[in-house]
């Protein structure tokens, strides 16, 4: 579909920003990576050919006994004999000498017999988020051995975790801003529009609203109800959509009594389509400005629950949780390091995206 001419300049303004639009690029980048996290960081492989059939273990879990092994056990895809089982097509000496029998059936022989030679496609960090590396030392332990970033303190890769986490915390910014923001341009628009005793009565409610303490609200939910993905989202947007009432209401004031809006009332033109069809798009520069200040106020705060133990679930990854485990481990700097540089390029490439979201929706911007 065809842009229209508004949004062909708006665009064009928004190119001419090469701030904003490599900025946009990087991000996603990096989030389309993380949104495909379990090809990219995994400790069960993508594809496994055995015998002929093709199997998708990060979509399905199997048994041993799927590829040749002992009945009523999960396979481990790290383990030597689970491998040599798939490469070999589940000779049984794999339970012997497993390095050796790999090895052996680089061209599809053993022992001068042909076998049903298969393989195994992994990602390229053989961890999940949860996944604790094998490997000898003391927790933390440094970069290293296959840990490009390290492990945090209960021997997790730290990369795997801060590609998931990092997906965790966009889809949670991202959902919490456009749920408050819908919510939060509503009330606006109808307190500036109506004004009067409207405007009067939601102003007050949001004064009350306001002066409640939103931790005490998050952890007496989280005793009651348990801590989950989607209550935190709710409680967030329950607080948060407050941030750009003011905004939008004062620009609603201001353009309620100009000309084009009396002349729609008096054509007969319904409030909704005077409000959100003539007189939206002008309170548009001021609702912008507000969000870079939304979405990272919505990573900070997450990050922030997370550190003190009344963010997301400890099941799930957390950056928040790395910056505690940084905390408590001065002497493992890598950790402090990946959690302040991962919020630095989270928070400047968003920062840069909404400011170029911004000047393009200016008519007073342009850009050489």
């Amino acid at each position: 579909m065809a842009l229209s001419p508004l949004n062909q300049r708006r665009w064009r303004n928004f190119r001419r920003n090469g701030r904003a639009f490599w900025s946009l690029i990087i991000f996603m980048v990096l989030f389309t990576i993380t949104l495909f996290a379990e090809f990219v960081a995994n400790d069960k492989p993508i594809l496994v050919k055995y015998r002929g059939e093709f199997y998708m273990p990060i979509f399905k879990t199997y048994q041993e006994s799927t590829f040749g092994g002992e009945p009523g056990f999960q396979i481990r895809y790290s383990d030597p004999e689970a491998q040599c089982l798939i490469i070999t097509g589940g000779i049984e000496d794999c339970f012997d000498e497993p390095e050796e029998l790999i090895e052996d059936a680089g061209d599809g022989m053993i022992d001068g017999e042909k076998i049903a030679k298969g393989w195994i496609l992994s990602p390229i960090i053989p961890y999940s988020y949860d996944t604790q590396v094998e490997r000898s030392g003391a927790a933390p332990l440094p970069p290293g051995e296959g840990n490009w970033l390290g492990t945090d303190d209960t021997k997790r890769d730290v990369l795997a975790r801060v590609i998931y986490g990092f997906r965790l915390s966009i889809l949670f910014t991202l959902t919490v801003t456009v749920l408050a923001s819908f919510f939060g341009i509503l009330a606006g628009a109808v307190q500036g529009y109506f004004g009067g005793w409207v405007d009067l009565i939601f102003q007050r409610i949001i004064e009350i609203w306001g002066a409640t303490p939103q931790l005490y609200v998050i952890i007496i939910m989280f005793a009651v109800l348990g801590r989950s993905f989607w209550l935190l989202v709710f409680i967030t947007v329950l607080f948060g959509w407050t941030a750009l009432v003011g905004v939008v209401r004062a620009e609603f004031l201001r353009a309620r009594n100009l000309e084009y809006v009396r002349a729609a009332k008096a054509l007969g033109v319904s409030n909704t389509t005077i409000m959100f069809r003539h007189m939206l798009p002008n309170a548009m520069v001021a609702t912008l400005t507000m969000l870079p200040f939304i979405v990272t106020g919505t990573i900070s705060l997450l990050a922030g629950l997370d550190f003190l133990g009344f963010g997301l679930p400890s099941s799930l990854p957390s950056l928040g949780e790395l910056t505690l485990q940084a905390k408590q481990n001065l002497h493992a700097p890598w950790l402090a390091f990946t959690a302040f540089f991962t919020f630095a390029i989270m928070l400047s490439l968003l920062v840069f995206i909404f400011e170029g979201v911004r000047d393009a929706f200016d008519p007073r911007k342009t850009f050489q």
